[in-house]
């Protein structure tokens, strides 16, 4: 299964992060939380930016644009293989550092490409 960070991570239930760390777990999927609180969703910690994981295949976005600067090489230096800017977290100045570094972008819904099977 494809390892998954999750970028915005927060513990409150009703944030669209949160069900899609629990819906990738029920997926299959293994998870990292990477957020400004601590805590613990769908069985993983919350981390902060710190430790740099290098087997992660996706990286899901659920930071607003004017939050995603400060994390740009923390998410180059996991080298994912993909990320997807989920609705509310596009980021064109992000997009093509991405595809110039071998990333590829989606815009799309995690949720949705789960519920799908497009994940």
């Amino acid at each position: 299964m494809k390892k998954t960070l999750i970028l915005g991570a927060s513990t409150n239930p009703s944030r669209y992060s949160n069900k899609a760390a629990n819906m990738l777990r029920k997926h299959g999927h293994d998870i990292v939380n990477i957020g400004l609180s601590g805590g613990e969703v769908a069985g993983a910690p919350i981390e902060k930016k710190g430790e740099v994981h290098t087997d992660i295949d996706t990286v899901t976005m659920y930071l607003g644009e004017q939050n995603q600067k400060e994390y740009y090489n923390y998410i180059l230096a996991t080298k994912p293989k993909r990320i997807i800017f989920n609705p509310g977290a596009e980021n064109a100045e992000l997009e093509q550092i991405a595809m110039e570094n071998g990333i590829k972008t989606e815009r799309a819904c995690t949720l949705v490409l789960l519920s799908t099977g497009q994940f």
